[in-house]
């Protein structure tokens, strides 16, 4: 009787190891094929340059190679909707931007950000910086503060453009602390940045890098920056909590998602691979010329952010009742 049992046992081993086997070998490891990276804005941004750096490195890294794939437009949302409406095989990839957070509340849109894709992981952050004009008598945050709250509407900030971070980190400075400020949008955040210095008005939240050259000479007055611990590119620059507002939190963002039910295994093994990319040496020199910092947290993590943006967007945009025509 034992023997007919050991024999009866060492068959079912034997078939389930014969399935694995016949199923591995008609399951192809992954990836076989090139993979598509679909990217929101046009070429030479910085969606654009991270994107491409990751690219080249799954390339290398895989032997199959990884197509940066350009579909600028509506903002963003195209390339997000086709990479949405895309097979959940893991060879269509997309990455967006923080402004993608955004545009869930600004505009009527053909997915659902949280919904519709699966994240794979944040792959950078990027500080904003509150620059002032040297004729601004505030030399700190509580000082602007102070000023804006003794004459409210008298303090006039750029933006990029309508609903765009710039915009929103100043709407989110008035919810928090209180004031009242002109916002004033540019078509983007070079001319806005132009007539800061050339004192038209009086301050911007500006990238890091773009304001970086102006401050060093003295043409502009950084204050603060925006995101919750200081930047290694401005280490002398207090974050704005340290600076007075509690609770203030403003970052540019990049990361890597998947159209929504790809497999876990997959979206572990691009994980791994991504995040062991933006961690090498030479992908964080190329970051760092952009003035971004590598993140490269988990599919669980990046969901969140995600999430927490998404919300935190929609507070400010209902708050400030801005509008997109």
């Amino acid at each position: 009787m034992i023997g007919r049992r050991w024999l009866a046992g060492s068959a079912v081993l034997l078939l389930v190891n014969v399935t694995q086997t016949v199923h591995a070998q008609r399951t192809p490891a992954y990836p076989d094929r090139p993979i598509r990276l679909i990217i929101p804005f046009a070429p030479g941004g910085g969606t654009d340059l991270t994107a491409r750096a990751i690219a080249m490195k799954l390339t290398e890294a895989w032997g199959q190679t990884v197509v940066p794939d350009n579909r600028a437009g509506a903002n963003g949302t195209i390339a997000v909707d086709i990479a949405t409406k895309s097979p959940p095989d893991g060879y269509t990839l997309t990455m967006i931007s923080s402004s993608h957070s955004v545009n869930a509340s600004l505009y009527k849109l053909p997915y659902d950000l949280t919904r519709d894709l699966a994240p794979i992981t944040q792959a950078t952050t990027q500080p904003y910086a509150l620059v002032v004009h040297p004729s601004v008598a505030a030399k700190s945050v509580k000082e602007l503060i102070a000023i804006a709250k003794a004459k409210p509407d008298s303090m006039t900030y750029g933006s990029s453009g309508l609903g765009g971070l710039s915009h929103l980190s100043g709407a989110l400075l008035c919810s928090l602390a209180g004031i009242k400020l002109v916002h004033v949008p540019y078509k983007g955040g070079a001319p806005a940045l132009n007539d800061v210095v050339g004192g038209q008005i009086q301050m911007l939240f500006s990238t890091l890098l773009q304001s970086d050259t102006q401050r060093k000479a003295g043409r502009v007055r950084a204050l603060a920056v925006t995101t919750k611990k200081r930047s290694p590119g401005a280490p002398d620059l207090p974050t704005m909590e340290e600076a007075g507002v509690p609770g203030y939190e403003v970052a540019g963002w990049y990361g890597v998602l998947a159209p929504a039910k790809t497999a876990r295994p997959i979206i572990e093994k691009l994980n791994k691979e991504i995040v062991r990319i933006l961690h090498s040496a030479d992908v964080q020199g190329r970051l760092a010329a952009d003035g971004s910092e590598a993140v490269g947290s988990t599919p669980e993590q990046f969901g969140a952010h995600i999430k927490s943006e998404v919300a935190k967007w929609q507070k400010i945009i209902k708050e400030a009742d801005i509008r997109v025509e």
